[in-house]
């Protein structure tokens, strides 16, 4: 498959499965507000495998909380992304934590931490 074709699978089904956790998921262990689809990897045959990146902003246990019922939704997700995105077989769904807004977070609070212990001196001479 090209290339083109897979990517545009990714942003739909990113698309999709952002409004079905954000609309149709009814679990308590979901903070909605707190969740985001940061990436999808969609194998080469678009049929076989999908990998799901999600971000958790939230401590361990919120993180730990929202990939359980991501799991355990997944049957549920899969069956309403193929509703929604009308293709002849639809691929398992993995679901992985993202880590990497989280990461970028405690970077820009070091870099914060380190402007603010040593002011930026000027040497234009």
């Amino acid at each position: 498959m090209s290339k083109r074709r897979q990517d545009r699978m990714a942003n739909e089904m990113k698309r999709a499965v952002a409004l079905i956790i954000q609309e149709n998921i009814k679990d308590p262990r979901i903070d909605f507000t707190n969740v985001s689809v940061t990436r999808i990897d969609v194998s080469n045959d678009l049929m076989s495998h999908a990998r799901i990146n999600f971000s958790v902003l939230g401590d361990e246990e919120a993180q730990k909380q929202t990939m359980e019922a991501l799991q355990k939704a997944k049957g549920y997700i899969r069956t309403a992304l193929s509703r929604m995105i009308q293709v002849r077989r639809f691929p398992e769904l993995d679901f992985c934590l993202d880590r990497s807004i989280e990461h970028g977070m405690h970077i820009s609070e070091i870099l914060k931490e380190l402007k603010e212990k040593e002011p930026y001196e000027e040497k234009y001479e």
